[in-house]
């Protein structure tokens, strides 16, 4: 064996910045695996647009029956996103004994169970470190350097198009709509922003770090989501005062009953590291009974970055297929037989904390209403901020509460917004500190 031979299907962001390391790194990567890896082949619709780089004309192709059918390419590297046709693709792949590098999340999300069991019966790889994180090395940590640990928490900052508009909000003061359009104007969210502002994107990557993390087979429907589009300046403002700061998280807690999985906007204390973390960056949180507490932080996507992880996948299945070896990690970190249907809690049997802010006609007696209401649902208050007049009409209360239950959370506003005192719908936003999980 003297070359081991890649095939691409789709030369958009990210399959750009796989040909450019490739190229400018190509030396490095033979010195680090031992022979070269050589791109075969590309596949795409559009073949004749200027990427940058500098690409042999004759490895373009816009069919991928050119990938899949050449005896000679050992690797299929998915990277054209979505649903159909990537998940026939990679199944048609795999059933020619191709190993699969792909940075698709939504892919996995959805098809992953599918896909992986068509992988273990080929015995072939499936490399997908891109999926989650952009270029930070998430998943083979979960996979390998956590693998002493049971996995009791893990917070999640996952797309960086809500963690920048987000982190403008918080600086500027701006508005949702205002700092989206700046978002889109600068690149950081698509023409249609709704799988990133209403937290699938995030969903999705949730399900894959819940399979490496606890072994179980996870319905994206099962994960509890909720997106950004609701914070106000005014939420993120008085969040602030009182020591926080607002942030989309995919949360994951295992503690030996049904795992929680649930994506949100989270008030964060203001000293912890994931705080800090702004712009379109992400960082993963995880919590190992042995290892502790620990932070993966990094570039979430980009060409670059996203591209760097690709190409870790590509060296780490060439090294296998050197030593005439598949799947000595397991696809999912857990042994096939092991795996397991999920059994994830319902969001209204998780208990946190919770930000409230109730918007109230100005007069007597209001806040002693509202506390009855929680009281008899068993939610105490922990501390409480009447604002001054902020019109003619009505004025805003706001509230953190001890520990309750989500259900009874539901419940108690459900009566209190039915309030004749009450002027707009009660705006709650859950609570978690990963210092002291």
């Amino acid at each position: 064996m003297d070359r081991i031979n890649i095939g691409l299907i789709g030369f958009g962001t990210v399959g750009t910045g796989l040909v450019k390391i490739l190229q400018e790194n190509g030396k490095l990567l033979e010195k680090r695996l031992g022979l070269p890896m050589v791109l075969k082949r590309i596949a795409d619709l559009d073949i004749s647009r200027d990427r940058g780089v500098k690409v042999n004309r004759a490895l373009l192709t816009t069919k991928v029956s050119d990938v899949l059918d050449d005896p000679e390419i050992s690797i299929v590297v998915e990277l054209i996103g979505g649903l159909e046709p990537a998940r026939t693709f990679v199944l048609q792949a795999i059933e020619r004994g191709k190993h699969i590098v792909t940075a698709n999340k939504a892919l996995l999300a959805v098809h992953g169970t599918e896909i992986f069991k068509a992988a273990d019966e080929a015995g072939v790889d499936i490399g997908f470190e891109g999926s989650v994180g952009g270029g930070i090395p998430i998943i083979r940590s979960l996979k390998e350097g956590l693998v002493a640990n049971k996995i009791q928490v893990i917070f999640g900052i996952l797309n960086g198009t809500s963690n920048y508009i987000l982190t403008e909000m918080t600086q500027k003061g701006l508005n949702f709509s205002e700092v989206l359009k700046k978002a889109q104007e600068l690149g950081y969210a698509e023409a249609d922003p709704t799988f990133d502002v209403e937290g699938i994107d995030t969903a999705h990557k949730l399900c894959i770090l819940l399979s490496l993390a606890y072994g179980i087979q996870v319905k994206l429907e099962d994960v509890y989501t909720e997106g950004i589009t609701g914070i106000t300046p005014m939420d993120i403002e008085y969040a602030k005062e009182l020591g926080y700061t607002i942030k989309l998280l995919a949360i994951a807690k295992a503690d030996g009953g049904p795992v929680e999985a649930r994506v949100h906007p989270t008030l964060v204390p203001t000293d912890h590291l994931l705080s800090t973390v702004a712009g379109p960056f992400n960082a993963i949180f995880v919590k190992g009974d042995a290892v502790g507490s620990t932070l993966f932080y990094g570039a979430g996507a980009g060409m670059m970055p996203t591209g760097s992880a690709v190409v870790s996948d590509l060296v780490d299945v060439c090294r296998n297929i050197r030593l005439g070896a598949a799947r000595r990690v397991p696809l999912l970190s857990y042994q096939r037989e092991h795996l397991r249907e999920a059994e994830i809690k319902s969001i209204q049997d998780i208990s946190c904390t919770y930000y409230l802010r109730f918007t109230v006609v100005d007069k007597p007696g209001v806040l002693s209403r509202i506390s009855g209401i929680l009281g008899d649902l068993d939610i105490s208050i922990l501390s409480v901020i009447q604002k001054g007049h902020q019109s003619e009409k009505a004025v805003y209360i706001y509230m953190l509460t001890h520990e309750a239950r989500e259900k009874n959370m539901r419940r108690a506003l459900q009566v209190i917004d039915q309030l004749p005192v009450i002027v707009d719908k009660t705006v709650f936003i859950r609570i978690e500190d990963p210092s002291n999980l």
